[in-house]
């Protein structure tokens, strides 16, 4: 645990349905101004986990503690409640105006008045919205509804802001503005939030730290480029996108460079392991470099030749399922695949680098 206290806190969260635990997680804890992420397959955990931080379920295990207090306790739940808002899937909007519906949280905190109207009217501004104060909250777009709903629990000022999949339901365009918005917001504001999402993009957009989860336990939690670059397990590598994952056994070891054999094929990497240990060998796709020929000039020390066994479109990337005696996948650009004329059959050079493989130790 940090030394500084975090701002909110989960300790031994247990929750048991039906006889089933679907969520167990030992301790979360999100420093103020941060952004946690959690991610994960559907029937992770994700949403369990936070509705129990936000206290809408009461875990039947375990304490959540607020600024160090433990709330239902220390802390009474609707202190708690009042100090936090939570955004959801489906915006969840009132019937009635834009304005009404962002002004609603204030009301019931017992603002009116110019002060009401001026939190509003800055919030509507935040979100871009302040042209539609006067439009029924039927008649808005699925991007125009999900800002309302940001807006109105950004307008009671909370100390963490709780996200539930908020961007699931839009559409690419909608979405992408409203995540550059919502960036800029929560860096200008620096509330405290956590985000639940199935994206990882959105995640590494949004957060500072990225918990996954899976059979309702967090599997790995850290820093963005940690979690990306150095997955814990073969679980969480594929899940951050490590397309190829090769268990290989030490060769030879030097102290901080080793030669492994997967399926007979050497590969060098870095990394302290010992002669026979058995290991677990992560390739990102975008390092892994196609040529024609001969490698060139290149620092990489590993270069295979390789067949390509399929393409395919992966939105503005090509996938490169190549043949080379174990499966290796690479990430290219259209322009790439088609200058180097790349097409199912065709011949190349695979080459990577010994410091671009991220190296697992298999339990012995």
């Amino acid at each position: 645990m940090d030394q500084i206290q975090p701002m909110l806190e989960g300790r031994n969260l247990k929750v048991v349905r039906g006889g089933v635990t679907i969520l167990d997680v030992p301790s979360v804890a999100l420093a103020e101004a941060g952004v946690l992420a959690v991610v994960g397959p559907n029937g992770a955990g994700k949403t369990t986990l936070l509705q129990s931080l936000s206290y809408l379920l009461k875990p039947l295990e375990g304490q959540v503690l607020f600024r160090g207090r433990k709330v239902g306790r220390d802390c009474p739940v609707l202190e708690y409640r009042r100090a936090v808002a939570m955004v959801f899937q489906e915006p969840l909007l009132f019937d009635t105006t834009v304005f009404e519906n962002v002004a609603s949280g204030l009301k019931i905190r017992g603002l009116k008045g110019p002060e009401m109207r001026s939190i509003v009217m800055k919030n509507l501004d935040l979100f871009g919205i302040s042209h539609l104060k006067d439009r029924s909250a039927r008649t808005l777009s699925g991007g125009e509804a999900q800002r309302t709903s940001l807006a109105r629990g950004f307008a009671t000022k909370p100390q963490i802001m709780f996200l539930d999949e908020p961007f699931a339901s839009l559409d690419p365009q909608s979405k992408e503005s409203l995540i550059s918005d919502l960036q800029t917001i929560l860096e200008a504001t620096k509330t405290t939030n956590v985000l639940v999402t199935h994206d990882l993009m959105d995640a590494l957009r949004l957060s500072d730290r990225i918990a996954v989860m899976a059979s309702g336990r967090i599997s790995q939690i850290g820093p963005p480029d940690e979690v990306i670059n150095h997955p814990i397990d073969e679980f969480v590598a594929s899940f951050v996108g490590v397309e190829t994952i090769l268990p290989a056994v030490v060769l030879s070891a030097n102290g901080t460079g080793f030669i492994a054999d997967v399926k007979g094929n050497r590969i060098e990497a870095v990394g302290r392991v010992e002669k026979g240990d058995k290991i677990v060998l992560c390739i990102r796709p975008e390092n892994v470099v196609l040529s024609k020929g001969a490698p060139g000039t290149t620092s990489a020390r590993n270069h295979f030749k390789a067949r390509v066994a399929k393409i395919a479109r992966m939105g503005i990337y090509e996938k490169i399922d190549l043949e080379l005696g174990f499966p290796l996948i690479s990430y290219i650009t259209t322009h790439s695949l088609n200058e180097l004329g790349l097409e199912k059959g065709t011949e190349v050079t695979a080459s990577f680098k010994a410091t671009a493989i991220h190296v697992i130790k298999v339990n012995r």
